[in-house]
């Protein structure tokens, strides 16, 4: 364990990810946002204790899109992540990853990053437009940093640079909201609808990317980083058990992310240390938004720049894809009527064309 310059610049690698996402589902639902932040910088700091390495903590993708694009409420979430929860703590408890990734072929799974990519960017599209000055402004910092980061060991801080930037203009406008204490979490029970809904709309979606990339992509990753494996049936206990104790009381569905560990790989993380420093760090912004009108101290146009990249990120992934027809219709489907549909659709189409062209469908190895 190290808290070196390094360890701390890792740590926010992955921030650029999480943070608009955060923001996006706190802006378009009724979550307490400092809740989501308070849970989610726990977390960061019980797995870099408990695995002693950099494994991210990231609010769900699949869920996260699905969430900004509809505005489903908190009851909803909660329930999709209890439910994710007990999924991936039991098959994290007898051993079911390994058997489960032969059943989610590859085109699916990129399918599921394409449609999620494409509804961020729709989402992201009305807000830019409702304030062009803030979007470029978000846009064009975020491409410098970007360049920057490629060229040089600076970490990729944009996302904080442009939130900062929102924050200090919205104080400017209207004055900075009186300071409150973070109001302590309560039990959230679900109904049965809202189980119904919440597996349906959010569950569903989540469950082959939480496999294939929170899980089976961030195993294989340690040991080319790392040179030891975290076993996948680990990795899914510590994302069930995160989900049953967060998700109850106002936590985002969470899980891990091989991307989110190769960013913090990249500028300097190597141990928990890293994670507990940003684990510390997002505990701040848990402090910060504990008047729920910081949030809307942020100009609008902010969230659209940011949603754009996230959106780009997760669809460069999508063409890594051995099936371009069943990504495709997938990433169409997701638009027109939803991703569950798509997916099950999806799914069906694979399977089709996999016993018409075998070979076809396998789930990626990265």
């Amino acid at each position: 364990m190290r808290f070196t310059l390094e360890e701390i610049a890792g740590g926010l690698g992955d921030i650029g990810t999480i943070f608009p996402i955060i923001l996006g589902v706190a802006l378009v639902s009724d979550v307490n946002i400092s809740h989501i932040f308070l849970f989610l910088a726990a977390w960061y700091i019980i797995a870099g204790l408990y695995y002693r390495l950099p494994i991210p903590i990231e609010p769900m993708k699949a869920i996260g899109a699905i969430v900004i694009a509809e505005g489903i409420t908190g009851d909803v979430i909660a329930a999709a992540g209890i439910t994710l929860g007990v999924l991936f703590f039991i098959l994290g408890v007898i051993g079911g990853m390994e058997r489960i990734r032969k059943w989610i072929p590859q085109s699916v799974i990129r399918g599921v990053q394409a449609g999620l990519a494409l509804l961020l960017l729709r989402t992201s599209l009305g807000y830019i437009i409702d304030d062009l000055l803030f979007a470029v402004l978000s846009i064009a910092i975020i491409l410098v940093f970007f360049v920057l980061a490629n060229r040089t060991r600076l970490p990729d801080i944009s996302a904080l640079v442009v939130i900062a930037i929102g924050l200090a203009a919205g104080i400017l406008t209207v004055g900075f909201p009186p300071f409150r204490l973070i109001p302590l979490p309560h039990l959230i029970v679900p109904t049965f609808a809202d189980f119904i809904s919440g597996a349906w709309t959010l569950a569903l979606p989540q469950i082959p990317l939480t496999l294939a990339n929170a899980i089976l992509a961030t195993s294989l990753l340690t040991i080319d980083l790392f040179g030891k494996e975290v076993k996948p049936d680990r990795l899914s206990r510590t994302i069930g058990l995160m989900n049953l104790v967060s998700t109850p009381f106002g936590g985002f569905p969470m899980c891990h992310g091989a991307g989110g560990m190769a960013a913090q790989y990249r500028f300097g993380a190597r141990t928990g240390g890293a994670n507990i420093a940003a684990g510390l760090f997002i505990l701040a912004f848990a402090l910060l938004f504990a008047p729920p009108e910081v949030l809307t101290l942020i100009p609008i146009g902010i969230f659209g720049g940011l949603l754009v990249f996230v959106g780009i990120e997760l669809g460069k992934h999508s063409i890594k894809t051995d099936s371009y027809i069943v990504t495709g219709v997938i990433a169409v489907l997701t638009l027109a009527v939803g991703l569950t549909v798509a997916f099950i659709a999806g799914m069906a189409l694979a399977y089709a064309l996999q016993r018409w062209r075998p070979g076809t469908g396998r789930v990626p190895e990265e």
